[in-house]
C-alpha cells in the first residue's frame, strides 16, 4: 500500500467512493486555495469526514477516498463548481504540520479497484426491495426502471452516496471492504431509518 501526501477536504456527510462522481461547490477561501493547489499539481484531493464537530480543526476519521478533479467550472467571484471522481480509498497515517490554509495528511492509499464487483441475485433482489420500501417511507419519487438498469456497483455506491444517513453511518459504508458487505450495511440502515420514519420520528440525517 503506497504512502502519499494528500491534501484533504474534510466535509461531514459527503461520501466519495472509487469509481463514483461527487459534485461539489467550493466557496470557502481555504478550499478555493486547495483547488488552486490541486489544479497546479495532479488534480487530486482527498475527501474525508471530520469526526464530530469539535473546534476549528476537528479530528478526522481514519479513512477517506482520493479523488480526481474531472470537471471544473471557475465562477467570476472565485468560487468553483467541481466534479470529483473517486480513485481509491486511503487510510490516515498522520496529519502533517503545514503552512497552507488547507489540511494535509500522510496516507496509505489502496490500489484502485481493478474490476467491478457483483452481487448475488438474492442480494440484488433484497437491495431493490428494501430500496422501494425505504423510498416509500420517506416519500421519495424514484424511476425504478432506470434503477433496474444500473450495474451492481453503481446501484450500491449510488445509494451509499445519496441516502440520508448520518455521517457515522456513511463512514461505515466507506469502510466496507467488499460490495456485498456495503450492500448488507445499506439494507440494515434503510430498515432502521424506515422504521424510525414509520414510527413518526426523524430520519438519521
Amino acid at each position: 500500500m503506497p504512502t502519499a501526501r494528500v491534501s484533504v477536504f474534510p466535509l461531514s456527510g459527503a461520501l466519495l467512493l472509487p469509481g463514483m462522481d461527487l459534485p461539489l461547490h467550493i466557496f470557502e477561501p481555504r478550499y478555493r486555495a486547495l483547488i488552486h493547489d490541486a489544479m497546479a499539481r495532479d488534480r487530486r484531493i482527498g475527501m474525508i469526514q471530520p469526526r464530530g464537530g469539535g473546534g476549528p480543526v476537528p479530528p478526522l476519521f481514519d479513512m477517506g477516498c482520493l479523488g480526481h478533479v474531472s470537471q471544473i467550472e471557475a465562477l467570476e467571484d472565485g468560487r468553483f463548481n467541481i466534479v470529483l471522481t473517486g480513485l481509491a480509498r486511503f487510510r490516515v497515517v498522520r496529519e502533517l504540520p503545514v503552512t497552507t490554509q488547507f489540511r494535509q495528511i500522510e496516507a496509505d492509499v489502496e490500489q484502485a479497484p481493478q474490476e467491478d464487483e457483483v452481487l448475488h441475485a438474492v442480494e440484488r433482489g433484497t437491495l431493490e426491495q428494501e430500496s422501494r420500501k425505504f423510498a416509500e417511507a420517506l416519500g421519495y419519487v424514484v424511476d425504478w426502471t432506470a434503477v433496474s438498469r444500473l450495474d451492481d456497483m453503481a446501484l450500491v455506491n449510488g445509494i451509499a452516496q445519496i441516502a440520508p444517513f448520518d455521517p457515522a453511518a456513511k463512514q461505515t459504508l466507506l469502510e466496507a471492504d467488499t460490495l456485498s458487505e456495503r450492500c448488507e450495511r445499506i439494507i440494515q440502515l434503510m430498515q432502521i431509518v424506515g422504521r424510525i420514519e414509520r414510527d413518526g420520528g426523524a430520519t438519521m440525517q
